[in-house]
């Protein structure tokens, strides 16, 4: 009996992990260079700079970085934050200027019988971020 638990156990262990990381927060991220845009080297993330509004020093726009993230759970927005820094360094960008971040449908889903179905909307959370580099003065 006490050798049926042991071989039961890990295995139950394995299931429920398998369950906890599905129900992890997730994010994506994209990036697109601008055509005509100069392509400089990817630089350090820990160094870009996230701006909600442009800044007035002379700067060059590289592209867009896209995040689509969940919202339910929502992950912490440092993680956010730093997916952002690690897609705008690749561009090789000196900051990031926010341009959009809101949360929205991105899909729905039926659930119910035939009979009584209801429409049940899925959020997801949208960043969208301008890559730019500084110009020398």
């Amino acid at each position: 009996m006490m050798d049926r638990f042991r071989l039961r156990l890990p295995a139950t262990l394995a299931a429920a992990l398998l369950a906890a990381l599905a129900a992890c927060a997730s994010i994506d991220a994209t990036s697109t260079q601008y055509v005509g845009a100069s392509h400089p080297p990817p630089t350090d993330p820990a160094r870009v700079e996230i701006l909600r509004v442009a800044p007035v020093r002379p700067h060059e726009r590289l592209g867009e970085v896209v995040i689509d993230a969940s919202t339910d759970p929502p992950p912490p927005i440092s993680d956010v934050e730093a997916k952002l820094r690690d897609e705008a360094a690749k561009l090789g960008a000196d900051a990031v200027v926010v341009v959009l971040d809101r949360v929205q449908p991105v899909g729905a889903y039926v659930t119910g019988p035939w009979w009584g179905r209801s429409l049940e909307t899925v959020t997801g959370r949208k960043l969208v971020g301008v890559a730019i580099r500084y110009q020398a003065r």
